[in-house]
């Protein structure tokens, strides 16, 4: 039988062993988005991210875009080209890729059969937008972060992170087939 004492002590050990769902960072207000200008020649309806800025720009037509803050992967992690948008996923399920397995077995090995979406530990966060190089899937995404307090840093395995808010934001406004340049 159950007793207000084993419940409660089982609701402490539970939360000691999960990281919490929500994180009480505040990001710095020069990392929250905000609509700038850009090159008047760029057209509506595109993805640019210029990694060595920590920036992404979708682009809104007319000189302007709304630009977000991001992570990227460290130095050697990040792809560089032109890659299209072929799929989205909220709260998207991961596996880590063989090669980061065989790079950091201690990082990634526990998690090789993969983590479900929104657990606290899945490092996609709450949407992904899944970037292919022809009819090629490159393992590279847009996606969400459970760790904010990476954002404007080279972190990581690849990919391009904004915090979960932001990502969220970005997915509802972004259809499949955009055009994503990164450099």
């Amino acid at each position: 039988m159950i007793n207000r004492r084993h419940f409660v002590a089982g609701a402490a050990a539970s939360a000691l062993a999960t990281p919490a769902l929500s994180n009480t960072y505040q990001l710095p207000r020069k990392y929250l988005p905000v609509e700038v200008d850009v090159n008047p020649d760029l057209p509506a309806g595109q993805i640019h991210v210029i990694k060595n800025d920590f920036h992404l720009y979708w682009t809104l037509g007319k000189g302007r875009a709304r630009r977000y803050s991001v992570a990227i992967g460290d130095q050697g992690r990040n792809y560089t080209g032109v890659l299209t948008i072929r799929r989205k996923a909220e709260w998207p399920s991961w596996i880590p890729t063989a090669n980061m397995v065989r790079l950091e077995p201690e990082i990634y090995g526990p998690y090789r059969r993969g983590l479900p979406g929104g657990h606290p530990r899945n490092p996609m966060g709450s949407r992904a937008l899944y970037l292919y190089e022809g009819g090629r899937d490159t393992y590279y995404r847009i996606h969400g972060t459970m760790q904010p307090e990476t954002i404007g840093t080279a972190f990581s395995s690849g990919c391009v992170r904004l915090t979960n808010e932001h990502v969220a934001e970005l997915y509802d406004m972004v259809p499949v087939g955009t055009k994503v340049f990164l450099f």
